[in-house]
């Protein structure tokens, strides 16, 4: 039996080092491949993305000569959701083989526009500061050393802006495969947002909600797992693989 790879991408500021906790809990019939981003963790000294579109065809590029060889699965946690439904939208564009499941997680239905939705990279630094802290992820030391703070808030500015600043919203195209996505209770994400998945997909949809806010990514590592594990190991036994 041939191994399902696993391309996992992250949220906005985080490096692929933030999946390798995952390696060790992973079944043995999955392969975890993270992807580090342009501007991130090894590849630091890259320029940042400058709009989503350059985000996807990077990724695209770098997964591409792998698509044909195995079955794969793809996961993105926030930003790394947004890109990961775009970069299905590009494989499927170019004709090659579709991943055999999607997991979204902490990230809401593309297609959906909030009017009271937070412009985090319009914010000046004092707000921007506020706001990260409020949403978790980011420990409050962090902005206690103005060298850290300056290397990495044009950062997340940067990844902010990438991510909210699509072009297609209130369009849907449906994929043919189906998603499962994951999201926190008490993140900042309407019934609406979370439920539209549910139209992005010909092939069902399923949700779970796990307890805490946007980072419940973290916490839930177990359960999120054990679901990832038997949603790829069930496509095997659908004939999927």
């Amino acid at each position: 039996m041939r191994k399902t790879k696993l391309f996992c991408l992250p949220y906005a500021g985080g490096s692929a080092s933030i999946y390798n906790r995952w390696k060790q809990h992973l079944g043995a019939d999955i392969e975890l491949v993270t992807i580090e981003l342009a501007g991130k963790g090894r590849r630091i000294g890259e320029s940042l993305y400058q709009d989503l579109s350059e985000a996807v065809q990077d990724v695209y590029k770098i997964i591409k000569k792998d698509l044909a060889d195995a079955p794969y699965a793809l996961f993105g946690h926030s930003m790394g959701g947004l890109i990961s439904y775009e970069l299905a939208q590009r494989i499927r564009a170019n004709g090659l083989p579709a991943p055999v499941h999607i997991f979204f997680s902490g990230k809401s239905a593309p297609h959906i526009e909030r009017e009271d939705e937070k412009k985090y990279h319009l914010m000046d630094d004092e707000e921007f500061e506020r706001e990260l802290i409020h949403l978790g992820g980011t420990p409050p030391e962090f902005f206690e050393s103005p060298e850290l703070a300056g290397i990495f808030l044009p950062i997340l500015r940067s990844d902010f802006k990438m991510a909210q600043t699509t072009t297609n919203k209130g369009v849907i195209y449906p994929l043919n495969i189906p998603i499962t996505v994951f999201l926190g209770k008490k993140d900042d994400q309407t019934p609406e947002q979370c439920d539209g998945w549910k139209f992005h997909t010909t092939k069902g949809c399923t949700l779970h909600y796990f307890e805490g806010g946007h980072f419940f990514l973290h916490d839930e590592m177990d359960p999120i797992l054990k679901i990832i594990n038997r949603t790829i190991r069930d496509s095997y036994d659908d004939g999927h693989l």
